[in-house]
């Protein structure tokens, strides 16, 4: 996030290259930068004869470069966008003569999404020197609730943790559709007001009683009537509660639980760090810790593997998602 934000700050101090090379396997930041050069970097007058948007699907890399060594029309520069530049990956090379001496009066743009060059290659290496190679990476689940603190804060909202933890929980890591329903709060909800798991449920459509993340809480309390009546819900909604994405879930919580109980140093930092949670979180396995012993955590883990196995087909003898979910919990509690 900081890495891209640094690029469209260089771009509107006047710091612009000839060449951005936006590649990687999260699209998000790929398509901040790229929107922002298309809307931003051209007056309106000069977009109509110095602005061309290309898809990788419809040109070659020999028709990117024709298009980019033009000259500009009564313009500073010219820019020349390409969508979906992944889809010339197999010629990509041949954009290494260009890269040695770009076209100074031209922005070229290339929005190489998920694929990344060979650091080695000497296209890699002439991008680099003239121009900018930008990697956006996947951030990892734990990484994504501090991310939406950062994006609603920037949108002049807060967040409770657990609001965060439940969009994390329903919509996993996909920046881009994380970042629409934040859109949608900003319109609803005036500026200095904090979101909450109820705003989450009424705007979002997420249960905040009924969800993965309330399970696992249930779970870790030891509390089985909040935990059976969840699972009650979701065998009533198997599609919007897959049992696949649960077992994947609850197996986590004990993965990490097993981590918490072998730490030496258990402080709210080390714990936060090692298990890769928010330290908002960190008493959730403090109590879980102690409703659950070193010894059952691992027979738990241990008889996981054959839940999750069941719930993919594997020896499940025609179980439905309900029956499965209560042996989950049977196994858990008992």
């Amino acid at each position: 996030m900081d890495e891209a934000v640094k690029i469209v700050n260089d771009i509107k101090a006047g710091n612009i290259k000839p060449i951005y090379f936006l590649m990687g396997d999260e699209p998000y930041y790929i398509d901040i930068i790229t929107e922002y050069i298309e809307n931003n970097l051209l007056s309106e007058d000069e977009k109509g004869f110095n602005q061309m948007v290309l898809y990788g699907r419809d040109v070659t890399v020999e028709d990117v470069i024709g298009h980019a060594k033009r000259y500009p029309m009564m313009a500073e520069r010219q820019v020349v966008i390409v969508r979906e530049a992944q889809e010339l990956s197999r010629h990509i090379d041949k954009l290494d003569a260009y890269a040695e001496n770009p076209q100074p009066t031209t922005v070229l743009v290339m929005a190489y999404k998920y694929k990344t060059l060979d650091k080695r290659k000497k296209v890699t290496k002439a991008l680099e020197k003239n121009g900018l190679v930008f990697e956006s990476k996947k951030l990892y689940e734990n990484q994504v609730a501090t991310w939406i603190t950062r994006v609603i804060q920037g949108k002049g909202l807060g967040i409770e943790p657990k609001a965060a933890a439940m969009l994390v929980e329903f919509l996993g890591n996909d920046l881009s559709r994380i970042s629409n329903e934040l859109d949608k709060l900003k319109i609803i909800f005036p500026k200095g007001h904090t979101v909450t798991a109820k705003d989450i449920e009424v705007n979002i459509g997420i249960s905040k009683d009924y969800n993965n993340f309330e399970l696992r809480t249930a779970i870790g309390e030891r509390n089985q009537l909040k935990a059976y009546r969840i699972a009650d819900y979701f065998a009533q909604n198997p599609k919007d509660n897959p049992i696949v994405v649960t077992t994947a879930m609850v197996f986590s919580f004990f993965t990490q639980l097993l981590q918490y109980h072998g730490l030496k140093d258990k402080s709210q930092g080390n714990v936060a760090k090692t298990l890769r949670v928010s330290p908002f979180f960190v008493k959730d396995y403090e109590l879980a810790a102690r409703n659950f012993p070193m010894k059952k955590v691992s027979a738990v883990v241990a008889k996981l593997r054959d839940v999750d196995a069941k719930s993919k087909g594997v020896g499940a003898n025609n179980m439905t998602q309900g029956d499965l979910l209560k042996e989950l919990l049977v196994t858990i509690f008992n």
